[in-house]
């Protein structure tokens, strides 16, 4: 086994240590070293040039959201991956694919095992041959079906210690959390009735991460995980972990200690690996968790999906290029996550200080009129405030009761362009690159929201309406795809290359990057109305006062620069590249 123990990273992991469990530090030391001993060869330390590129895209999607009659899901979307998206993406985000209790996967029965239903660790590894892989580490909660809170029930250690118990009488009302459901649910143990804490629902119960068994019950985990080929490990809900009474619970200094103790312990045995926090929390606070360069990889950029949203549909992109200029410099070895849809909501938090209250209500209000759902949080005062909008990308973006219109769809492509031109890595929703529409059955059937946009494709029909180009479905995808591809090649989208806001008109959205090199620049210009616009002095906008020709990578064609200025049509977007 290679010598992974580093003497530095263990005297910084040891200080950190302390200041989570005190005196536990020194025997936390040992726990960690047996893991090594454990885990080291199968994690395969090597050392790494850079952690990202320009050429990686993350697919998001659920393990079963293409399905076949008599084949496993997990091989029917590998197969479907190969067929459709070799080239375009590069990383495939398998949402949680364990087996669960609710909340379509994020209350974790069992954190070692593939569902059945979904297929096996031979099918997850066989993934892996082809894309890079992502994985969640759900470790705020797991389901009460698991057999970690079965034995805590039972009163069985280590397990009887496992769970964050609560008192009813405490004061508790500065907890910030999504839910309206209550904090503390009631369960019959063998000691008796006792109060756990259930920051999601009554049947994802709290993990007491005051206990270092339960840091080292998910180290453990974390580093299966990495064996059996996670690329990247996404934190799931990871700002509630540490709870403190009087405190609101969000953001603790201990929640960012056991952040960066693995990052430090991933640097040491896996540098290849990247940890992506899911904070859904206005823009400040969720890049507080990048630390010093010394904690999260990355983070997702939570605010960009509802900015770009509300600056496409009331046809003013000033809010978004004022929160874009504001983004500042990225701490060197961090990079933001850019999207616009997954299987959550469309998070209304992250738009706090950004937007106006009337301007929320507004938006609120144009989701409704495409027939998406609302999702609501307690605050602190009893009242409830807007928390997600459960809606599909494509039909939030779409006129109102015609989805095939063609201004909806331009204006739809043009979100996933702008989104795929910002700094850091993209991830794109498997419903979006389908321009899956609203699945209202699901939503009916389950009584969840959230499942407006977790459609299950058959495969069959998924192929047939790709391949029959007068869908809408196939004009999204195939043009999506092609753009991905061509974007692959141009390093002014290398994750860590710069980023400009440039003015030009109240009507257009413009944004420079700048190869890592500096010898390549590109331009992203969005129209963001509904009508077609002239962007002027384009020559000077671009720093070439001689232009009159450049290139347009997303059509792949020249384009003519002349007196009159760039001609866009509605909701058009261009790359325009200088090399």
């Amino acid at each position: 086994m290679p010598n992974v123990v580093d003497k530095t990273h263990l005297e910084q992991i040891k200080r950190r240590f302390f200041r989570l469990y005190g005196e536990d530090a020194e025997r936390c030391i040992g726990r960690l070293l047996m893991m090594v001993g454990a885990y080291g060869v199968g994690l395969n330390p090597y050392p790494v040039d850079e952690l990202w590129n320009e050429s990686d895209v993350v697919l998001i999607t659920y393990g079963d959201s293409v399905r076949k009659e008599e084949e496993a899901p997990i091989q029917t979307l590998r197969n479907f991956c190969n067929r459709r998206l070799k080239g375009a993406v590069k990383v495939v985000h398998l949402l949680p694919f364990y087996p669960w209790s609710s909340d379509d996967g994020f209350s974790v029965i069992d954190y070692r095992e593939v569902d059945p239903v979904l297929g096996d660790w031979k099918d997850v590894e066989s993934f892996g041959y082809e894309f890079h892989l992502m994985f969640d580490l759900v470790a705020n909660h797991c389901s009460s079906k698991s057999r970690f809170f079965k034995e805590y029930i039972g009163g069985i250690l280590p397990f009887s210690t496992y769970f964050k118990e609560g008192n009813p009488e405490d004061d508790l009302s500065d907890v910030v959390r999504p839910r309206t459901s209550p904090l503390l649910t009631k369960f019959e143990t063998r000691d008796g009735s006792k109060f756990v804490w259930t920051t999601f629902s009554a049947d994802q119960v709290d993990l007491n991460w005051e206990n270092p068994d339960v840091f080292f019950e998910f180290l453990d985990i974390l580093m299966f995980y990495i064996s059996q080929g996670a690329r990247i490990v996404r934190l799931d809900a990871i700002a509630f972990l540490w709870k403190t009474v009087g405190t609101n619970c969000l953001h603790l200094p201990e929640t960012h200690e056991i952040v960066k103790l693995y990052r430090e312990i991933l640097s040491m045995l896996a540098p290849h690996v990247i940890l992506l926090t899911e904070t859904n929390v206005p823009h400040d606070e969720n890049i507080s968790y990048f630390g010093r360069s010394d904690e999260a990889h990355m983070v997702y950029q939570f605010s960009l999906p509802p900015l770009l949203l509300h600056g496409l549909l009331s046809q003013n992109p000033e809010p978004m290029k004022t929160w874009a200029k504001s983004l500042g410099d990225i701490p060197d070895g961090c990079t933001f996550f850019n999207f616009t849809s997954s299987h959550d909501g469309i998070g209304m938090r992250p738009l706090q200080g950004l937007l106006q209250d009337q301007e929320l209500d507004w938006l609120v209000g144009e989701v409704k009129k495409r027939k998406g759902h609302v999702s609501y949080k307690t605050n602190s005062d009893g009242s409830k405030s807007p928390y997600e909008l459960n809606i599909t990308y494509f039909e939030a973006l779409s006129v109102p009761g015609k989805p095939s219109d063609p201004l909806g769809i331009e204006r739809f492509l043009t979100s996933q362009y702008i989104a795929l031109a910002f700094r850091g890595v993209p991830a794109v929703y498997i419903h979006c690159l389908t321009a899956s529409l609203n699945d209202h059955p699901g939503v009916k059937e389950s009584g969840i929201p959230r499942r407006i946009n977790r459609h299950k494709w058959d495969v069959d029909e998924l192929n047939g309406v790709l391949d029959d180009s007068s869908t809408t479905h196939s004009q999204i995808f195939n043009e999506f795809t092609l753009v991905l591809r061509r974007r692959a090649s141009y390093p002014a989208f290398h994750p860590d290359a710069p980023q400009e806001i440039l003015d030009a008109g109240s009507s257009v959205f413009v944004l420079k990057r700048t190869s890592v090199l500096g010898d390549q620049r590109i331009f992203c210009i969005s129209n963001f109305t509904s009508e077609p616009t002239v962007v002027k002095e384009i020559p000077k906008l671009l720093g070439e006062p001689s232009l009159t020709q450049v290139k347009d990578i997303i059509s792949g064609r020249n384009k003519s620069i002349s007196k009159g200025g760039l001609r866009l049509k509605a909701y058009q977007t261009v790359w325009l590249v200088l090399t």
